[in-house]
């Protein structure tokens, strides 16, 4: 093991050395590509194989995908490290300066609800190039698409009270933490404890106050006073020490004479949630302070909140952490990244439970009256009916007018008219007896089995 030259400040993937993030193998095979002369263009399909756990997925991350395309370069000090593995040729090393992603790239809108076996995004362009970004397409689409589906799923849970991501401190990463609340935001999570995610992409921020700071101070009253004092309608954490006494310590300070006391909301982070959240309600009520809300936290997923609205706990909001910043439940998804043509002619992998299907596509979604009742997989050029959803958001390496940043408003608008049109079965948060129906077209279909027989001819000779 040889000691790492940094030559950037900090160990963050960012544009300058995004490029080397990527799998060895996609280096050594674009190596190969260009040896042989194989520069056709290729098309790639990323989907997920399959649905575990889940009736839908929520397709997000596009938007860093797309920046990564367009800012993709290596650099001097790329070249520099790669030439020191001893398996790269000069010519090549010189080939990879002017790498450039030039193709086309068609996906579906961020926000999209999707299903097993159908593309959330195609690239077509050059063997080497498409190859080449496989890693990070992945990586990004992957994540961000897991998380955006737990948070919708999450966000259904709490029947319209306000749910806020505070999972940053356990999320795998910083880059998973600054992504999961876009994905968050999108799919119907209202704030975030993430101040540099409210920076960068105007998510409204969101935060009460932590146990050191009541532990720091003499008593739990004289940590109220302070708090509220300072920060007038706040959210007082409660239960520190007892938390129906840290209740009682709330309501004796707000029948203080004056103005001064006036928190918007109490937190319980521990315990039986749903008997303190009653016994809270009712020593507020009983004091006459109605408006002071409850919000809960405490290992919440979109289980536990369920369970806890149909005992009628009366919690008006919830911060959910790290089962949901983690994925907890379903920490990966099977999403692949897989040629489907190349130079014009159709290409599949014929594993068992692995068999992909060839060609260019295109994707439709056909509904009755309001909702959708399939997808059909079609071949690019079909048109068997329905809401295309496939759409061309990079062409030649440039974005096109689709594929242009939208703001997360404008995204989570989207994503929630689309998943009000799904079948309401779906959205239950046990897997159905009765999955969402995906089909291929009557073109795909013999596209397919043609392909399939050539590759079995070839195969046999």
């Amino acid at each position: 093991m040889t000691d790492a030259v940094h030559r950037t400040p900090g160990d963050w993937v960012c544009d300058d050395n995004a490029a080397l993030f990527t799998d060895l193998y996609q280096l050594t095979m674009l190596q190969a590509y260009f040896a042989e002369g194989m520069h056709e263009e290729a098309v790639f399909d990323l989907f997920i194989r399959r649905l575990r756990k889940r009736n839908y997925l929520v397709a997000c991350g596009l938007e860093p995908c797309l920046h990564f395309l367009e800012t993709f370069r290596f650099t001097s000090d790329h070249l520099a490290y790669l030439d020191t593995l001893g398996l790269f040729k000069p010519d090549f090393l010189t080939y990879l300066a002017d790498v450039r992603f030039t193709g086309d790239v068609y996906a579906v809108a961020e926000g999209t609800p999707v299903f097993g076996g159908t593309p959330l995004l195609e690239v077509v362009a050059p063997i080497g190039q498409a190859q080449l970004v496989e890693t990070f397409l992945l990586n990004q689409m992957t994540f961000q698409t897991n998380l955006a589906t737990k948070a919708h799923r999450v966000r259904h849970a709490a029947r319209g009270r306000a749910v806020s991501d505070f999972g940053m401190r356990r999320m795998h990463g910083t880059d998973a933490a600054l992504k999961a609340a876009r994905a968050c935001y999108i799919a119907g999570i209202q704030t975030t404890s993430n101040v540099l995610a409210g920076q960068r992409y105007g998510i409204p921020v969101l935060g009460t106050m932590a146990h050191s700071y009541i532990e720091a101070h003499a008593t739990e009253a004289d940590a109220f006073r302070a708090f509220a004092g300072l920060y007038p309608d706040t959210t007082l954490l409660v239960d520190t020490y007892d938390a129906l006494d840290g209740v009682r310590a709330l309501i004796a300070l707000c029948r203080e004479p004056g103005e001064a006391f006036r928190p918007g909301a109490l937190r319980l982070d521990s315990g039986d949630l749903t008997t303190l959240a009653r016994e809270a309600r009712r020593l507020l009520d009983e004091a006459g302070l109605d408006h002071v809300k409850i919000f809960a936290s405490n290992s919440l997923d979109e289980q536990e909140i369920t369970r806890l609205l149909d005992a009628g706990a009366p919690i008006d909001g919830f911060g959910v952490g790290t089962r949901l910043g983690t994925v907890a439940d379903l920490p990966y998804l099977d999403s692949v990244y897989k040629l489907v043509e190349y130079a014009g002619e159709g290409r599949m992998k014929m594993a068992p439970d692995k068999a992909t299907v060839p060609g260019r596509k295109q994707l439709y979604r056909v509904y009755d009256g309001e909702k959708a009742v399939r997808d059909v997989l079609a071949l690019h050029d079909e048109a068997p009916g329905g809401e295309a959803l496939l759409h061309c958001v990079m062409r030649g390496g440039q974005r096109t007018e689709a594929g242009r940043p939208r703001s997360l408003d404008a995204l989570h608008a989207d994503a929630e008219a689309a998943l009000r049109r799904l079948p309401d079965h779906l959205l239950a948060l046990e897997e159905t007896d009765t999955p969402y129906p995906v089909v291929l077209s009557d073109g795909l279909r013999i596209r397919r089995d043609r392909v399939r027989a050539m590759l079995e001819q070839r195969m046999d000779v």
